[in-house]
């Protein structure tokens, strides 16, 4: 190998280097999806706004009127499907009503809620 051969070598191997962090953090970046995007606190404000908490409960707990959403969150996709074409008692939403973003934002709220305690049989006697 000659001289300059070695030296396009060695400049092709640092143009790589300095590439490997800036895809690392876009794969990162990427691979994360939406979850940048909606926001725990922007859903709460929103479940309170659309008035979803008068069936549902102020924790998604679900009542008389409305199912249970919360603490075992649907997926995503069938979440937005359910509130766009329901024909049940809940009128369908359309996203001139309630955006994708809000949507995703409630979403988010929901995944937020914890699972109430387990009960101690102790405790229950």
């Amino acid at each position: 190998m000659s001289g300059r051969s070695r030296a396009r070598e060695a400049s092709s191997m640092r143009s790589v280097r300095g590439l490997v962090p800036a895809v690392l953090a876009a794969g990162v970046l990427l691979s994360c999806g939406g979850a940048f995007a909606a926001s725990a606190e922007k859903g709460k404000a929103a479940f309170i706004q659309h008035g979803c908490w008068q069936c549902h409960g102020m924790q998604g707990q679900g009542s008389t009127a409305g199912p249970k959403l919360a603490p075992d969150a649907m997926p995503i996709e069938t979440f937005t499907a359910f509130v766009r074409t329901t024909n049940r008692a809940m009128p369908p939403y359309s996203e001139a009503i309630l955006s994708n973003g809000d949507l995703e934002d409630i979403h988010a709220y929901l995944q937020t809620i914890p699972k109430p305690a387990e009960s101690i049989p102790l405790l229950n006697q």
